[in-house]
């Protein structure tokens, strides 16, 4: 299993709250279409600022959000404005353009999640906008919960229609559990370990777990990255643990991903950010809208690199 470590990000202004990116990283930009992590927290919000973040674009792309601690106001150029809290599910389908902000709500004093990306396929990628609140029932099992948000797993089916085949769920396991998962072979995995420490071991279609030498355990904030294969994965927590498992089949086509666009070229990139500055400055809706009674000003895009930016993925 390939372990990537996170990098400290700041999210916000001078009183940032820091998130921990692990993907994308240099040897790896995709886990099936997942091309984007922030695990935050928990942060104690009488010492920080919280979630600030002012409207702001995104393209081909869909986002999810997911709490273990705190609230989330979201409103969106669509129209929606909803509030996401643990074990509940935001899913903002960008496509062709869309902008949104976000913000801790008032009556959170410690917030902790993760927000993630998804890489829309070239098919759907200029779709309409669309928001999704999804609430899964837990299942439940000797000395382990689940909460599946997208495909399935573990009995547990998640309504939630999307672009591409895709997994989503959290684990809680008590120390002392082993939980053997059946997953599909097709799918490239991700386990990101919230809490604890979790030891994985892919089983493959031969049935044999590979020994010796022995995976070490993940550790807290860890992403460890499992090549498709493996038919069944194994879960032992030697303490009490929590992580999320994310998956889907290797996606297949290279992206460009700058600030919060997801596109095919430099040029397609650069055309995206025009158009955003265009929005703001001169009320120009091309592509963008803004959301509706923010409290924020947008914010505008960052310089764009000094280099082209080159396509990643297989």
């Amino acid at each position: 299993m390939e372990v990537l470590t996170p990098r400290d990000v700041p999210l916000g202004g001078l009183r940032a709250m820091t998130v921990r990116r692990t993907l994308p990283q240099r040897q790896r930009s995709l886990i099936g279409a997942w091309c984007f992590l922030d695990h935050y927290g928990p942060d104690d919000l009488d010492e920080a600022e919280g979630m600030v973040v002012p409207p702001h674009p995104h393209t081909g792309l869909a986002t999810v959000s997911w709490l273990f601690t705190g609230e989330i106001e979201h409103r969106d150029s669509a129209g929606h404005h909803a509030v996401v809290r643990p074990g509940e599910m935001n899913l903002m389908t960008a496509g062709r353009g869309i902008s949104h902000s976000e913000y801790s709500t008032p009556a959170t004093r410690v917030l902790h999640g993760a927000q993630l990306w998804l890489a829309l396929p070239d098919a759907d990628r200029q779709v309409e906008p669309s928001f999704e609140h999804y609430v899964p029932e837990p299942v439940r099992g000797d000395g382990w919960e689940a909460r599946v948000f997208l495909g399935s797993l573990l009995g547990s089916e998640s309504t939630v229609l999307t672009h591409s085949p895709l997994l989503g769920a959290e684990l809680v396991l008590q120390a002392g559990t082993t939980l053997r998962v059946p997953v599909d072979a097709a799918y490239e995995l991700g386990v990101l370990v919230d809490s604890g420490s979790v030891r994985v071991d892919g089983i493959p279609r031969d049935g044999l777990v590979p020994r010796p030498p022995q995976q070490p355990p993940l550790q807290a904030h860890e992403l460890g990255f499992q090549e498709p294969g493996a038919e069944v994965l194994v879960l032992a927590a030697e303490e009490d643990a929590r992580l999320l498992l994310l998956g889907g089949p290797p996606f297949g086509e290279r992206i460009v991903m700058w600030w919060n666009f997801v596109g095919r070229s430099h040029d397609e990139v650069v055309r995206y950010r025009a158009q955003w500055e265009s929005r703001l400055d001169e009320g120009d809706p091309t592509r963008f809208e803004l959301p509706d009674d923010d409290p924020l000003a947008p914010l505008h895009a960052p310089p764009l690199p000094t280099t082209r930016m080159v396509p990643r993925g297989p």
